[in-house]
């Protein structure tokens, strides 16, 4: 059976020890490299060459997503399995994001740590439970319905931007080089679509949703 080499990043010096006993408790797997900094872990990767990576979030020095991210850039094929206190949606999918493929919470047992460095290490994406039901309703979440002036086609946006902008009808159609009537067809789409009557809506709906996307 082939040794599954492991190195923890855990800036917590008795929580780290532990997490190397359970570790070695286990035949098959071998602690190769205990990390207390993010710094450590970037430094020292390339030449330790663990397989699978349990990994705090919360580090003294940079966030734990932020180191998974530049081990995974060094060594693509290792697999990082956060182990943390924070289940929030921030950090899960942040780290989750930067590379990781397992999440587990601070209170799963040496045997579900266990668990999870093995499937992590066959490809597969350990979770707790708890994160996993999170995941899942984020998926399920309904996506916001888009602004408005989102649904315009570019010629159309660009031709509203024009008006806003205080150009009438037939200087749009001079400076587009387009007909007069074609301009009309445009502005007609335009209030259908934005579900206006007039210029005057049609600029107001543009600039609320320019608003929106500036303040998010």
């Amino acid at each position: 059976m082939k040794t599954i080499k492991v190195a923890i990043v855990e800036d917590d010096v008795r929580f780290r020890q532990s997490l190397r006993r359970v570790i070695e408790s286990k035949h098959g797997l071998t602690c190769v490299a205990e990390y207390g900094t993010g710094a450590e872990a970037i430094e020292r990767i390339s030449r330790d060459l663990p397989e699978v990576v349990i990994m705090d979030l919360n580090l003294p020095d940079f966030s734990g997503a932020e180191v998974t991210a530049r081990l995974k850039a060094q060594l693509p094929d290792i697999s990082v399995v956060v182990l943390t206190v924070y289940n929030d949606a921030e950090h899960i999918f942040k780290a989750l994001r930067a590379g990781a493929g397992g999440y587990l919470l601070k209170q799963a047992t040496a045997s579900e740590i266990l668990a999870a460095v093995a499937e992590a290490h066959r490809g597969g994406a350990p979770m707790t439970s708890e994160i996993a039901r999170k995941v899942i309703a984020a998926f399920h979440e309904p996506k916001p319905a888009p602004a408005p002036a989102e649904m315009l086609a570019p010629r159309e946006r660009e031709i509203l931007e024009l008006v806003a902008n205080g150009y009438a009808n037939k200087e749009i159609a001079d400076k587009l080089s387009i007909t007069l009537s074609t301009v009309c067809w445009y502005l007609n789409e335009i209030y259908k679509k934005l579900h206006v009557r007039s210029r005057v809506q049609a600029v107001n709906k543009l600039r609320q949703s320019s608003s929106r996307q500036s303040s998010s």
